[in-house]
């Protein structure tokens, strides 16, 4: 059978849960890295749009000066990609709507939902999916050999790892590399230690491990 050259290119990482064989439940996204730039399209739809070179540049931050006049001001923007609106947070636990004041809410983000337009020019043209070659994301922590033996291939140099380090052996992402080494620091009988030098943290084993 040949091998698919086109469609939506999606790497596997686990779920919080496990299935039936105490394994983690998967899910799939896109491949992360795969990025275009609004040059990419400046270029795209000046060669083959007959569009003015930068206009799609010019355009965006056109929008986004002025759009973010009338977003500050809690307007909801609507495109034909989308519509804009401001999000807003209430801090704290509140019940009764008396006591809540102006300094109880906070801006926390911008919120997009794509257009009916946007979704149907999308599915008009998917081809469906090819899986990629990566590993499933952090999938490898459940192997508690496979971490073992990662953690001491990443201190054969120095005799110590960092979480970059780490994270490049083990395949981690940077935040569950982090966090697994910093969950082997705790404890009554920690595997290991760890000490700061500059804005690096270095961890070691412990003695006796």
């Amino acid at each position: 059978m040949p091998r698919k050259t086109d469609g939506i290119l999606f790497e596997l990482h686990p779920r919080p849960t496990n299935g039936e064989d105490g394994k983690p439940l998967l899910y799939a996204r896109p491949v992360s890295g795969r990025k275009l730039s609004v040059d990419f399209f400046d270029d795209l739809c000046f060669q083959h749009r007959q569009m003015g070179k930068g206009e799609i540049t010019r355009l965006f931050n056109t929008f986004l000066e002025v759009g973010s006049i009338y977003l500050a001001e809690g307007y909801r923007i609507e495109t034909p990609l989308g519509s804009f609106a401001p999000k807003l947070k209430l801090l704290g636990d509140h019940t009764d709507p008396a006591m809540i004041t102006s300094r109880d809410v906070i801006f926390s983000g911008i919120d997009f939902i794509p257009s009916k337009r946007l979704v149907e020019e999308v599915k008009n043209r998917h081809h469906g999916c090819r899986k990629g070659n990566g590993r499933v994301g952090n999938a490898q922590m459940h192997d508690s050999k496979a971490m073992e033996q990662a953690l001491r291939k990443s201190m054969t140099k120095w005799g110590y790892t960092t979480i970059s380090t780490f994270k490049t052996v083990s395949g981690l992402k940077y935040t569950t590399a982090k966090n697994y080494l910093n969950a082997l620091c705790e404890g009554d009988e920690p595997l290991l230690e760890r000490f700061r030098e500059g804005r690096q943290w270095h961890y070691y084993f412990a003695k006796g491990k």
